[in-house]
């Protein structure tokens, strides 16, 4: 059996980047202006009920300039791997023109909830540098999401390995997308409770 998969993002994630200016170098200068993008992105993806309440974004650390945006695609897409972080590395890749994003320097992941068990081991594997997280995992657990097994200090097991991790950047705003989505009826797309 031959099968591929594609992943496209909502035509709209184009006029959320040009809107911030995200791809402006230095326009987006810190972890807070960074996270206000892909809060707007997990929000938009909400909004217009292409996904998920979640985000992310790769951006070159040195001058802050977007390298690569990502939201939620697995309800979209039917592909369970489609997790926020896992398309914008997916994106970074062609974006840099390799599959080790380390080739434009130091890279970070900036990501509306921290990663979930899947979403951790890709970030090494990418050559990130650097992850910011907003909400916590216990965030997505209150309202039913699966964050799998994961090491009890993800941070730590990230910095063993020579990646810089900062938690808790606008926390209770990366919460309150997630909190929304569900109390608004959105799907809680986890592997063992079903399909749509």
């Amino acid at each position: 059996m031959t099968a591929s998969v594609t992943l496209v993002l909502p035509a709209w994630v184009e006029e959320v980047v040009d809107d911030r200016g995200a791809r402006v170098p230095g326009r987006l200068g810190d972890d807070h202006a960074r996270m206000g993008f892909v809060l707007a992105l997990a929000r938009e993806n909400v909004d217009r009920g292409d996904g998920g309440p979640f985000a992310a974004a790769i951006f070159d650390v040195t001058t802050g300039s977007l390298v690569a945006a990502g939201v939620n695609l697995v309800l979209a897409s039917k592909v369970p791997i489609a997790h926020a972080e896992v398309v914008a590395i997916a994106m970074a890749g062609p974006s840099l023109g390799s599959y080790d994003l380390r080739i434009a320097g130091p890279t970070e992941l900036v990501t509306s909830c921290e990663p979930c068990a899947m979403c951790l081991g890709a970030v090494p594997w990418s050559g990130l540098s650097r992850v910011v997280a907003g909400a916590r995992d216990e965030d997505a657990r209150a309202v039913g999401f699966d964050e799998g097994d994961k090491p009890g200090d993800w941070a730590a097991y990230l910095r063993r390995r020579g990646i810089e991790v900062v938690v808790d950047i606008r926390r209770s705003e990366s919460a309150a997308v997630i909190r929304g989505y569900v109390e608004a009826g959105g799907h809680v797309y986890n592997g063992a409770r079903g399909s749509v």
